[in-house]
């Protein structure tokens, strides 16, 4: 019996893994916040200066991508350090939120 227990351990644990690896993406998009979500979707300077006061105040940041909103989970200080900016952010999809592995700022 330990044998089947552990060979449904292993499958499962394999499982999880496919899965988590074809679900991560590399998604670019623009630091937005919930509360003006797709209205900014690109840098400038009054984009900026909102978007960073904003999420200065309480806000949470968002990420715009080709005029969907996506909430972000994940490391919360380098993704508000990028607000207002164009970014890359590598994670993992379900529906509407991204959990962030990594974001950088795009080049310009």
């Amino acid at each position: 019996m330990p044998i089947k227990r552990l060979a449904a351990a292993t499958l499962l644990a394999v499982s999880t893994a496919v899965l988590s690896a074809q679900s991560a993406q590399t998604i670019n998009g623009f630091i937005s916040e919930d509360q003006c979500g797709a209205s900014h979707s690109a840098p400038s300077a009054s984009a900026t200066k909102c978007v960073k006061g904003c999420v200065g105040k309480g806000a949470a940041p968002v990420l715009v991508s080709n005029g969907k909103v996506y909430r972000l989970k994940g490391d919360d200080s380098a993704v508000k350090s990028l607000a207002g900016q164009n970014v890359t952010i590598k994670g993992t999809v379900d529906g509407d939120t991204i959990t962030v592995s990594s974001v950088e700022a795009q080049k310009s």
